[in-house]
């Protein structure tokens, strides 16, 4: 949508079109000022037609990070993503959120995160569910104010309390690995017991950092999904005659081709699939902020759209790659 000086005001996607561009001008009384601002100023439209409903999401979250218009601004900012950052180097490792994952030796960051409030919802809902949320950690020997109150289980003092502290670190890393869901099981235990004694508050507190906790959880999965650093083919059928393959790594589509069934040569597109990942760069690398929204795009479309796709691991050999790769196509577009 453009203004009367052609700026792109805003940027949206729709499966149709006319009804989606219609809703704007209908006087409603659900429409926020916001929307109504944003009418008053269109003045024109850019229209750009897509294949696949994936693509739409693909080029639109692309076009509001290149072209910021005005009216996606709530739109969240990579820039305000973050981490959660652990010094594994100190005998009292510190669980700090972080805007920036700096490589450092004895350092563990998992992320990045797009909702602040939700890494800062589980982060505090463990420390006081542990009991570790030590005012004056680098105090040892003597005890902080929150040890009185009950809010810290005594790093500040020493001894055994660092341990345990250090076990607990331990886990909540084993949590966001996915090797250890423990502290899980402790919180809906914890829940439970509390709605059991008719402590409704706590109960709800738990549920709330449990909560938090699966949702971070949930984008720590897709974050290792794309760092696997597999090639991925996915297939969409556009009518009876036509498909549309789709060559996917990390959080880009660095091949897309339309083809007729009939008259499609495996023997070619084999080739044409091996020379994109070999022309690609295909560099390990932490997903970045700027990645991980279409990650997340290509993550629920591939995961939960019933979408149809093979993975092309990285472990493959050339020799493999040959045996394997025409076998696969032919099932992919079989299934279409």
């Amino acid at each position: 949508m453009k203004d009367s000086t052609g700026s792109i005001i805003y940027v949206g996607k729709a499966k149709i079109l006319k009804r989606r561009v219609q809703s704007y001008f209908y006087h409603s009384i659900n429409h926020s000022p916001k929307v109504m601002k944003l009418v008053q100023q269109i003045k024109d439209f850019d229209i750009i037609q897509t294949d696949t409903e994936f693509e739409a999401f693909m080029l639109e979250c692309q076009l509001i990070k290149e072209l910021k218009p005005f009216y996606n601004s709530l739109m969240k900012n990579p820039l305000s993503y973050v981490y959660i950052s652990i010094n594994m180097n100190s005998s009292l490792p510190e669980i700090v959120i972080t805007n920036e994952a700096i490589e450092r030796n004895g350092y563990y960051y998992f992320g990045p995160f797009t909702n602040k409030n939700t890494v800062k919802r589980a982060v505090e809902g463990i420390k006081d569910f542990y009991k570790i949320n030590c005012s004056a950690p680098a105090n040892q020997g003597s005890a902080c104010l929150n040890y009185s109150l009950h809010l810290c289980i005594g790093m500040c003092r020493g001894g055994s309390a660092i341990n345990l502290y250090r076990r607990i670190v331990e886990k909540l890393m084993a949590l966001f690995a996915g090797t250890d869901i423990g502290i899980l099981e402790e919180l809906q235990q914890r829940m439970v017991t509390a709605s059991e004694n008719c402590h409704f508050e706590e109960a709800v507190k738990w549920r709330d950092c449990m909560n938090a906790i699966q949702s971070l959880l949930h984008k720590e999965h897709i974050i290792q999904f794309t760092e696997e650093n597999n090639h991925i083919i996915a297939a969409e059928l556009l009518n009876p005659n036509t498909i549309k393959l789709f060559l996917i790594y990390r959080n880009q589509i660095i091949f897309s081709k339309k083809y007729v069934l009939k008259s499609m040569n495996l023997e070619i597109l084999k080739e044409e699939i091996k020379n994109q990942i070999h022309s690609h760069d295909n560099h390990p690398h932490r997903t970045s902020k700027d990645e991980i929204d279409e990650a997340q795009i290509i993550y629920h479309y591939l995961k939960h759209s019933g979408s149809r796709f093979f993975v092309i691991p990285d472990s493959w050999s050339l020799h493999e790659y040959e045996r394997n790769i025409e076998k696969q196509l032919f099932q992919l577009i079989l299934k279409e």
